[in-house]
């Protein structure tokens, strides 16, 4: 019998961002809230980099990733094809 697996992504990066410490709150606001506290909390972190590109990678929908905005987000993988 041969079992499939599926390589699962490395997420050890996510102990060290700074959102892993705050709280979902600021990253995942109401919808037609603001998104900057979270903008500052990531411009601190020292992994944003790795955050946005895990983003845009796992077309993440939801939430502030790599300090962009949905939005930002959609923009951005759109400018790259």
């Amino acid at each position: 019998m041969h079992i499939e697996t599926i390589a699962m992504p490395d997420l050890a990066w996510q102990q060290e961002a700074l959102c892993a410490q705050t709280g979902a709150d600021f990253f995942f606001p109401e919808p037609g809230s603001s998104v900057r506290d979270a903008k500052r909390i990531c411009a601190l972190c020292p992994i944003r980099s790795t955050c946005l590109e895990y983003a845009l990678s796992n077309d993440e929908r939801f939430g502030v990733w790599g300090g962009l905005s949905e939005k930002e987000r959609l923009a951005l993988r759109r400018a790259r094809h």
